[in-house]
């Protein structure tokens, strides 16, 4: 693994520590980005890398756009991730869990940990053991705020989705509106659920086949192969999947008006987002659309650590603020003829002091 402070993805991150464990087989990476605002947040992604250098891409891709995404949230937390770097098999064990909760608790709170990609809430449980910086908790009750991060963030990237189809198609609702979604995982699926249930025409795809043909199923839209799905005729392009999906190639094949979607780091590098501005193409900024996960455990968090339970209509009250934050990300960028990914990073790195 090459020296970090090289990699063309650092951005004077405050700590990238490598954690090694023998006995479990525990390789990870934490990266905080920026503690400007409060401990770095961000959750843990369990993944095979074909290449160690991938991962180390990743940890500082993704806990920069921690930094950004709390930051235009509101929230009083900076930015950081992890990332585990999972065997061919993908293998997990209560151990390597164990060590990976221990490599979070000796930083003293500096990092907060939470669900991602390849990590559930009972990995998260398994992690509490050994550390109280961590939050995706399970919690008593239908009032209570935190689990599963997974749903909220659905719910953010639908309302995301709304408000750019008032914007740029002008239309207030989704009826009729032709949705291509790529990945249907907990935050895909939900956001096809809630977009359909509008009256959305959905188009969706994931790596696995049979997951994607089941979705499309249960809510009467069509299953397309996940190669197929960024260059469908649509309205909306939700990425909902893995990152760095709009490069030079990718940003060709889109026949869509909007994309708006879940996955992290969309932009593969920084000069995509005019190159989707360029195309007439509506852009809704990664980090801020899918904040509701980020919302939910840090409200969750921040009440555990005071022992006061948390209202889950406090987490709803703040996912319905995303659009606001876009619509001005939107109106700024027509205003000015800058890209909406360059507005909302400049405003993002105005608030960590950047």
């Amino acid at each position: 693994m090459t020296a970090f402070w090289t990699e063309p993805d650092f951005d004077d991150h405050e700590l990238v520590q490598l954690v090694r464990d023998h006995e479990s087989g525990l390789t990870a990476i934490i990266a905080v980005h920026s503690s400007h605002l409060g401990p770095g947040a961000g959750g843990t992604r369990f993944w095979h890398y074909a290449e160690p250098k991938d991962a180390m891409r990743d940890a500082l891709r993704l806990s920069r756009g921690m930094s950004y995404k709390n930051a235009m949230a509101g929230l009083p937390m900076g930015g950081g991730k992890a990332v585990i770097l999972a065997d061919a098999d993908k293998t997990k064990s209560d151990g390597l869990l164990d060590a990976f909760g221990d490599a979070v608790d000796a930083l003293g709170g500096k990092y907060v940990t939470a669900e991602d990609v390849g990590i559930s809430e009972a990995d998260m449980v398994r992690v509490s053991q050994r550390t109280a910086h961590v939050s995706g908790l399970p919690v008593d009750g239908e009032d209570a705020a935190g689990g599963d991060p997974g749903p909220f963030t659905a719910m953010g990237i639908y309302h995301g989705i709304k408000a750019a189809v008032q914007h740029k198609l002008k239309r207030d609702t989704l009826e009729g509106v032709h949705i291509a979604l790529q990945g249907a995982g907990s935050v895909g699926s939900g956001v096809a659920r809630l977009a359909a249930k509008e009256g959305a025409r959905m188009t969706i795809a994931d790596i696995d086949a049979g997951r994607a043909e089941q979705l499309a199923e249960e809510l009467g839209g069509e299953a397309v192969s996940a190669d197929a799905v960024q260059g469908i005729a649509c309205d909306v392009f939700s990425p909902n999947a893995l990152g760095a999906i709009l490069d030079d190639e990718g940003i060709a094949r889109l026949d869509c008006a909007i994309v708006a979607g879940g996955a992290n780091n969309q932009l593969a590098r920084a000069h995509h987002g005019e190159q989707v501005a360029a195309r007439g193409i509506l852009y809704a900024p990664d980090y801020v659309i899918n904040a509701g996960g980020i919302i939910s455990v840090t409200l969750e968090y921040l009440c555990r650590t005071k022992g006061n339970p948390c209202d889950i209509n406090e987490v709803r009250k703040r996912i319905a603020q995303i659009p606001g934050r876009l619509e001005q990300i939107w109106q700024e960028s027509d205003r000015t003829g800058v890209s909406p990914d360059q507005v909302s990073d400049r405003m993002a790195q105005k608030l960590i002091g950047r």
